[in-house]
């Protein structure tokens, strides 16, 4: 799991002509959700978001109060194109969670952030949908977190990109005719029919 943190004076999300959510003062989540994230990943990144010292505190100190500590607002946004790998110039997304998937898996992040903190300042997009995002972005302040399981070695990651390449064609073709049953019949002639083989009952009827 990969998500970029930045600190923000305001955000907000629109879908065509609709704002669906808009927080003042606090962090802009982009989340992205990989093919081998566990509930695990979810408490890590929980967990780093909400502690995340990027404000300052009372007296003007930087980098001493968290988003918690200052009861500001979280807005968070499912960002699959963060778990894209490059194929010279082009994005490629198969070490991304399908989305059948990573909607519910979504979901309970959210709903284990909101039980963390308070539900009412924990603000969402929404998934799968074509989103103009508005981020005025404090400082500029960015930070990227990961999870202990993201994949960051190349060679693995090609392992799992062919593991999700497979599964996709898998799901794309039919039954396969090897394991149709097939019934070829024994020939008269067939030495076996009367040999006592494995698998003729003939070697076992009475005389």
């Amino acid at each position: 799991m990969r998500a970029v943190i930045q600190r923000v004076t305001r955000a907000s999300v629109t879908v065509g002509e609709e704002q669906v959510s808009s927080i003042g003062r606090g962090i802009c989540v982009l989340l992205g959700i990989s093919l081998e994230d566990t509930p695990k990943d979810v408490d890590h990144m929980i967990r780093k978001i909400l502690n995340l010292r990027i404000f300052e505190d009372e007296s003007g100190r930087h980098w001493s109060k968290s988003v918690m500590d200052r009861q500001y607002e979280v807005l968070c946004i499912s960002q699959f194109t963060l778990q894209s790998i490059l194929k010279g110039n082009k994005p490629d997304f198969h070490l991304a969670m399908p989305s059948e998937q990573a909607e519910p898996f979504y979901n309970d992040f959210l709903q284990q952030l909101r039980k963390a903190y308070k539900p009412d300042l924990v603000k969402d997009g929404r998934f799968g949908a074509y989103m103009q995002v508005n981020i005025q972005n404090d400082g500029p302040v960015t930070i990227e977190l990961e999870s202990p399981t993201s994949t960051t070695d190349p060679k693995q990651l090609a392992k799992l990109e062919k593991q999700q390449q497979r599964k996709e064609k898998t799901r794309t073709k039919g039954p396969s005719e090897s394991g149709k049953e097939k019934f070829v019949p024994r020939s008269k002639e067939d030495p076996s029919a009367s040999s006592g083989a494995e698998g003729d009952v003939s070697s076992e009827r009475e005389p």
